[in-house]
């Protein structure tokens, strides 16, 4: 088993909701933050929310703020990104990764610092 894998894409229209989970069986999360990231083709990468479990403190970028949510359940070891009021311009491949070192902050703009990435879940917003 991979230690992280990502579940959940899949094509909706504008206005729809998708729940997207991230296994992440290899990481203690009390000892890792969880992010989830985003890259369109031709488009940079971008972070799109993180949780760090340990301190219960999230980050979200300003682009999903108010309309995705990040949680997290211990018992079933996965972190879930929760996506209402889907635009087009989410439509991207969805990867989890994990940061063992900003582990009770966790943030979205030093990618490099997280160390541990899925193989990605597509997400088409189009009606």
């Amino acid at each position: 088993q991979l230690p992280l894998v990502e579940s959940g894409g899949g094509l909706v229209q504008p206005g729809g909701s998708l729940r997207l989970s991230c296994e992440v069986s290899g990481f203690d999360l009390n000892y890792f933050a969880i992010g989830w990231f985003r890259q369109a083709p031709g488009k940079e990468r971008e972070g799109v929310s993180c949780l760090s479990h340990n301190t219960g403190y999230t980050n979200y970028a300003a682009s999903v703020k108010g309309r995705f949510t990040i949680s997290g359940d211990n018992a079933k070891r996965t972190v879930y990104l929760q996506m209402n009021s889907l635009k087009p311009e989410d439509t991207a491949v969805y990867y989890c990764a994990a940061d063992g070192r900003n582990y009770r902050l966790c943030g979205l703009t030093r990618e490099q610092e997280y160390h541990s990435w899925g193989q990605g879940t597509q997400v088409t917003v189009s009606s």
